[in-house]
């Protein structure tokens, strides 16, 4: 089926604000089946409190909780117009915050029956001081974040890898995310950082545990190739060590393009076919 699992919205406070409906319709036009809407769900209000990024990189992480009425409406509006020419599938990317877990569970209890198809993420983890730093919220950001594991980057990429493993770990409920999100993310600014190196033993044998519970759990993995188009990525998401071995496991692979405006839908979707059959 050619689709779109990854996608965002108009409403999304670090996206283009570019119109929902003409991204549907790049879809379309695209010859795509089905769209997923993904956008970022609302963050615990009391994780503020353990976040010691760049403001940006909470206040425009996500939507409000306000906002969620909002997204859903605007969702289903586009679901049902566009039912006789796409399958439109609506969720969220959920944030993974280790210390929130029961408010994320709660948060899906009540939202994940209105819902589709989710995506668990991993933007946040511990870095300096011990607090909590986006690891996408630019280079800055990243630097004071984390510089304390460049010098040895398989540090950081354990630490990445140990906070992925419990996400898929925690206990989300029965609507927990069946995806796991651009399982990489933590080399987004590798090329500027020089953090390319492969993945070490000790590392692999963190992703095995992370994928082995994605295959028993049945979940799904993001194919994202948002990070080709990053100046300091170059890259696909997860990357062609985590991909081989999720083939091997047989876990569903999802082509995401994280698109956050409309020339972005189904961007890199031609290397696909590529990709999975290295």
């Amino acid at each position: 089926m050619l689709m779109d699992g990854h996608t965002h919205t108009e409403l999304c406070p670090h996206g283009s604000g570019e119109s929902t409906e003409k991204m549907v319709q790049r879809a379309i036009q695209l010859g795509m089946q089905k769209y997923c809407l993904t956008e970022h769900a609302p963050l615990p209000p009391e994780f503020k409190q353990q976040y010691a990024g760049g403001e940006t990189g909470i206040t425009e992480a996500s939507l409000t909780m306000a906002q969620v009425p909002t997204y859903l409406a605007l969702a289903r509006g586009l679901q049902e117009k566009y039912a006789a020419q796409i399958e439109l599938s609506i969720g969220f990317e959920v944030d993974f915050l280790p210390d929130h877990v029961a408010w994320t569970k709660a948060f899906m209890q009540q939202y994940g029956p209105q819902t589709q198809e989710s995506i668990l993420s991993v933007h946040f983890m511990r870095g300096q001081g011990e607090r909590f730093w986006c690891v996408d919220n630019g280079t800055a950001d990243f630097n004071r974040g984390f510089q304390q594991w460049f010098a040895d980057p398989q540090l950081l990429f354990k630490r990445y890898y140990q906070t992925v493993l419990a996400s898929v770990q925690a206990d989300l409920g029965p609507d927990a995310p069946q995806r796991i999100g651009h399982m990489s993310l933590v080399r987004k600014y590798q090329d500027f950082f020089a953090l390319t190196a492969p993945l070490d033993a000790a590392n692999l044998h963190l992703v095995d545990q992370i994928l082995d519970l994605i295959q028993t759990q049945h979940r799904e993995l993001d194919l994202n190739l948002a990070g080709l188009y990053k100046p300091f990525c170059n890259d696909f998401y997860p990357g062609d060590q985590i991909l081989k071995r999720a083939q091997k496991r047989g876990i569903p692979l999802v082509y995401g393009s994280d698109a956050h405006d409309i020339l972005s839908v189904g961007r890199g979707q031609h290397l696909i076919k590529k990709l999975i059959e290295c």
